[in-house]
């Protein structure tokens, strides 16, 4: 069922949810959070797509908001909103409503969406595209206990990371993070397996691909080895290559569906490592709503660092021991980390320098 609204006010759109499920026969609301989807009329159709599939396993209350740009002096001055109520049928397992904001209302995006916002729900703010670079102090984003990103949509996505680092906001996440959760469950099961020492690493994908970079800073974060990012012809990421002292362990997957994990001593084995729509990524993320610790370690480490760790040999290189668990080791702390290589190069100084008794001789 759909009810269209013109030049409506918050209150009208109450008003037309509650006659929407009446009208239906599904008076009681039965739904856990709400999703506020903030977004252009281009992506708008597929964004809404995705958070109907993905209503299937978390009903939602799903407000879309999209910002209508003003073409003439007169429609800049001209404040509307105009409103569509989707109940039933057309709103997957919850309610949806289409907001369309003109003029100066547009600014003032979150005094709309408040008063439609479910009461003692959680709050989800998902930006498609054109995320700002502090979601935390977005207006809407305030709003939320969880504000979903995507720097893959970014016009330069590994800066576009080292901006996500600088603003993190405890609730803050990303796509990008969540399309390598298959990658990062596979390589620590893979190294539950061995008792080996992990040397160095070797991460394989597209060249600007945000996931790439944060698989490759996952890993050198928790494993505290070197990191090394070769750019492929992908699709996405196409390969991680392990150095341990029991030999290589290798996950490739040329086709982006089907993979092998190699491990020495051990026969070859396929398994699913498909690239996941957007639908199956949200609904991951409305899984949980409190803050991802591990996204915000990988994504602190800092692209900058990954791509300026100088190379070492296997004898030199920081081991990451492979353990139970979660099959990787802890991160040495980041200031022993950066104070490691200051002392070497203080004691190789004090030992080229002269000391002032023997200049005084």
């Amino acid at each position: 069922m759909k009810i269209d609204l013109t030049d409506t006010t918050a209150g009208e759109i109450n008003k037309a949810l509650v006659r929407g499920r009446r009208a239906i026969g599904t008076p009681a609301v039965g739904m856990v959070l709400t999703l506020v989807i903030v977004t252009d009329e281009e992506n708008a159709y597929d964004a809404l797509k995705a958070a109907d599939d993905a209503s299937l396993e978390h009903p939602s209350r799903t407000l879309v908001v999209i910002k209508r740009i003003s073409r003439t002096p007169r429609d800049r001055t001209a404040s509307r909103l105009d409103a569509e109520v989707r109940v039933g049928a057309d709103a997957g397992t919850g309610e949806t409503v289409m907001l369309r904001l003109y003029g100066e209302v547009s600014q003032h995006a979150d005094s709309v969406v408040l008063p439609l916002l479910l009461p003692d729900a959680p709050v989800v703010v998902w930006w498609p595209v054109n995320a700002p670079l502090d979601p935390a102090k977005d207006p809407l984003g305030a709003l939320a206990q969880r504000r979903v990103t995507d720097t893959y949509a970014a016009e330069e996505p590994v800066r576009e990371l080292a901006a996500r680092a600088d603003a993190y906001t405890p609730g803050d996440t990303d796509l990008s993070w969540t399309r390598i959760t298959p990658w990062r469950s596979m390589l620590a099961a893979a190294l539950d397996q061995v008792t080996c020492e992990v040397r160095a690493v070797e991460v394989e994908g597209e060249e600007f691909n945000p996931s790439c970079e944060l698989l490759a800073m996952w890993l050198a974060d928790r494993l505290n080895v070197p990191v090394r990012r070769s750019p492929s012809a992908g699709p996405g990421l196409t390969g991680v290559r392990m150095e341990t002292t029991c030999g290589p362990i290798t996950l490739d997957r040329a086709d982006g569906s089907l993979a092998t994990l190699s491990i020495k001593g051990q026969p070859g084995r396929a398994v699913a490592l498909k690239r996941r729509d957007t639908a199956e990524l949200i609904a991951e993320e409305l899984r949980r709503l409190d803050p991802d610790d591990t996204y915000a370690s990988a994504l602190r480490y800092g692209v900058d660092r990954l791509h300026t760790v100088p190379e070492q040999g296997a004898d030199e290189a920081p081991a990451g021991t492979a353990g139970e668990g979660a099959g990787v080791a802890e991160p040495a702390p980041v200031e022993e980390a950066a104070k490691a290589p200051a002392k070497k190069a203080a004691s190789r100084t004090a030992k080229k320098a002269p000391s002032r008794k023997a200049t005084a001789k």
